[in-house]
């Protein structure tokens, strides 16, 4: 036998080993998961994301363990009050997992409210976003665009000046409160892009100046937008992440009519990003719940939900994306100009935002 053909089979024989343990560690992982019978989340709306069907697929496949789901609509700065307001406490008020947004990963990991964890298909999530450790990963993304209700709406804004118009009085809202929300945060950093402001601290004070404008020429509704508040009318024109707004769209069902516009300029991809509380009352089911939102099954449940999944790359590499939920996605053109914000210019933005929202803009969104 050639010395090829030994290293071959070397190699083969140790790959095989290696999925043997695998397996064997994810069985155990799925047994203590199920001892433990509960995984409390927070903060997981069913529209977002698709984390309808995520959920439901978690529960189908592991009907062992119950899922406890708290304040579906709380906004990230809130999942880290949640964590802070429970260190002590095992009971069903204590999150056992997190979804925010990617400024909210380092500081959660700083002030040790996370515990690190490395899932399976670690090494196909991009390292740029994810935490070298296993503290915190990104999940998935998308960009910004508005919603807008066409029964209230003639003309489409495709742009961010386009919603200074004096057409558009009383209609224009962030999707959440500045001060807290990652989207909404992130929201005014589009804005700020659109002004010609370089990502970070720049485009955050170029969003504050702009949203004061709209607030001052009393287009901005301070009330936080949703499918509900569309089509109520409360929010004719809602800036939202696409994939928010494309589930609104099916939820909406033409009553009323909507339209999705990714503006022309200020494309901004915002980044979502996993983590499991370092005082998980049942850490075994956040790590099973990781794997399975890690998994091919996971990921695609995300592209279904309309989002980009953080192995997006490799599962097309490997031929591996649901084809019919990549042809329901908006055109790829759209995503072209997408920029995505480094981390120092996420926090240097979320900085700037959330300390000036109210002296600059003074509008307070509930």
């Amino acid at each position: 036998m050639s010395k090829k053909m030994v290293l071959s089979a070397s190699i083969a024989a140790l790959l095989a080993s290696t999925a043997v343990v695998q397996a064997d560690a994810m069985a155990d992982l799925e047994a203590a998961a199920k001892a433990e019978g509960m995984l409390t989340t927070i903060a997981l709306p069913h529209s977002w994301c698709g984390y309808g069907d995520v959920i439901a697929g978690f529960k189908a496949k592991y009907p062992e363990i119950a899922v406890n789901e708290l304040n579906p609509d709380a906004g990230s700065a809130d999942e880290v009050e949640a964590i802070k307001a429970n260190k002590g406490n095992t009971g069903p008020q204590a999150p056992d997992v997190v979804d925010v947004g990617l400024a909210f990963g380092p500081s959660m990991k700083e002030e040790g409210l996370l515990q690190p964890y490395k899932v399976s298909t670690w090494d196909e999530i991009p390292d740029s976003i994810k935490d070298a450790d296993g503290y915190w990963y990104g999940d998935y993304y998308g960009v910004m665009s508005f919603i807008v209700n066409k029964d209230l709406v003639a003309n489409t804004p495709a742009d961010w000046a386009d919603l200074m118009k004096p057409e558009y009085a009383g209609q224009v809202a962030l999707a959440g409160d500045p001060r807290a929300s990652n989207q909404a945060i992130l929201g005014v950093l589009a804005a700020g892009l659109s002004k010609g402001a370089a990502a970070g601290e720049a485009a955050g004070n170029a969003g504050l100046e702009y949203f004061a404008e709209l607030n001052k020429a009393g287009n901005f509704v301070p009330v936080i937008g949703k499918a509900g508040t569309i089509a109520q009318g409360a929010t004719p024109i809602t800036i939202a992440w696409d994939y928010n707004a494309l589930a609104w769209a099916d939820e909406l069902a033409g009553n009323p009519p909507v339209e999705i516009v990714v503006p022309s300029t200020g494309v901004l991809a915002g980044v979502y990003v996993q983590g499991i509380s370092a005082y998980a009352p049942h850490p075994n089911a956040a790590k099973l719940w990781m794997e399975y939102l890690y998994s091919d099954e996971g990921q695609n449940l995300w592209l279904k939900g309309y989002c980009h999944p953080a192995r997006f790359n490799a599962m097309s590499a490997a031929g591996k994306l649901d084809a019919d939920a990549m042809a329901k996605l908006p055109p790829a053109a759209s995503y072209e100009a997408a920029y995505f914000p480094t981390l120092d210019e996420v926090n240097a933005n979320k900085a700037a935002v959330t300390g000036g929202w109210d002296s600059v803009v003074g509008a307070n969104v509930q």
